[in-house]
């Protein structure tokens, strides 16, 4: 939610060694259920607006599984797959707004 997207470009070592496949996402550092006691006492509305991400969600539950700090680095995990040849990097998207219900 406050962290960036890529569009990724997929190669032919891709297709060769990884079933045309690359990360689809950073991947989870801690399970839904430990984000969602682990950071409950966070203010993750207003952690995102003070970054320039609006956000809307029917309950707060869902901000704290998908809260940032429950992910990977997104950036670490770009790199590598792109340094391993399986997707070249187009573009790095900064988020705008956030929907959670």
């Amino acid at each position: 939610m406050g962290t960036p997207s890529y569009v990724l470009l997929g190669t032919k070592r891709a297709e060769e060694e990884a079933f045309a496949s690359t990360c689809h996402g950073a991947g989870r550092v801690m399970s839904r259920h430990a984000a969602l006691k682990d950071l409950k006492g966070k203010d993750l509305t207003e952690e995102l607006e003070e970054m320039g991400v609006k956000v809307k969600a029917r309950d707060k539950g869902t901000l704290y599984e998908e809260a940032p700090d429950a992910y990977k680095d997104i950036d670490k995990v770009v790199d590598i797959v792109d340094r391993a040849g399986l997707s070249k990097k187009v573009v790095k998207l900064r988020p705008l707004g956030v929907i959670k219900g």
